[in-house]
């Protein structure tokens, strides 16, 4: 199998990024690009969730075309280039599938990721804390669910699921003071471990936090279309007992 199509494609980024090329192409930089690559990469989410795979190839594109016109802008700083990209991604599947490309035996996908771990670690010796290496342009919500799961693996974790319910409760208890002070500082402040805390209860289940939220979005938008569809006036016209019923409604159908 021949990859034309690939080298054709970093040939043409080139192309677009050479004086006699497109000037919007030209003008962009790693930073302006950055809304970019997030959003190309959540809208092949998306299509992953969708089950659409004709959507999912075209998405994979738009990551692919983020992915090489930021090695092409790279090569023309004399950074790194497309290659190098490729190399330093292949060299580390390599070293940390020792059970492939080694003689290293496993008994278990436990055994896998626990091996993973400790590869990852020799790389990155500079980092001194367990925090470190965590991005900061990922959402909150995801950072949450990597901190969780970075502590974790030092043993600062909850005695059992019980304790775990203990503490959500208690930070509600503590938001409501807050609340009752009036101090919108430390309501701020509550409602960030309520959220954090009730992550945590989705790492202990092993569920991914944002794909939790994802869905219940996507949910909530379905209903919410639906009861627009069901309004027999304007929805600003409803009365809470009005709207509760045309939600009900709503869930019955989606």
């Amino acid at each position: 199998m021949g990859y034309e199509n690939l080298e054709e494609l970093i040939a043409v980024i080139a192309k677009l990024r050479a004086p006699d090329g497109c000037q919007w192409d030209r003008e962009q930089t790693h930073s302006t690009l950055k809304p970019n690559m997030l959003e190309e990469a959540y809208e092949a989410v998306d299509a992953i969730d969708d089950n659409d795979m004709v959507h999912l190839k075209e998405e994979l594109g738009d990551v692919l075309l983020q992915v090489v016109l930021h090695a092409q802008i790279a090569e023309e700083e004399g950074a790194f280039n497309i290659e190098d990209v490729a190399k330093g991604i292949k060299d580390k599947l390599i070293h940390r599938h020792p059970h492939v490309f080694g003689d290293v035996k496993v008994n278990s996908t436990k055994d896998i990721l626990d091996n993973w771990e400790k590869l990852k670690q020799e790389e990155k010796r500079h980092r001194k804390s367990a925090m470190d290496g965590i991005s900061k342009a990922q959402s909150a919500l995801m950072s949450a669910q990597k901190i969780s799961k970075k502590a974790v693996k030092t043993g600062f974790e909850w005695p059992d699921e019980g304790s775990l319910y203990d503490c959500i409760y208690s930070e509600f208890e503590e938001f409501k003071a807050a609340e009752q002070v009036g101090s919108r500082e430390h309501m701020e402040e509550e409602l960030g471990d309520i959220l954090f805390a009730v992550v945590n209860l989705a790492r202990w289940n092993k569920i991914d936090a944002e794909q939790a939220l994802l869905k219940s979005n996507k949910k909530f938008m379905a209903r919410f279309r639906k009861m627009e569809e069901l309004a027999t006036k304007p929805l600003p016209e409803y009365s809470f007992e009005e709207f509760d019923n045309l939600w009900k409604l709503a869930k019955k159908s989606v």
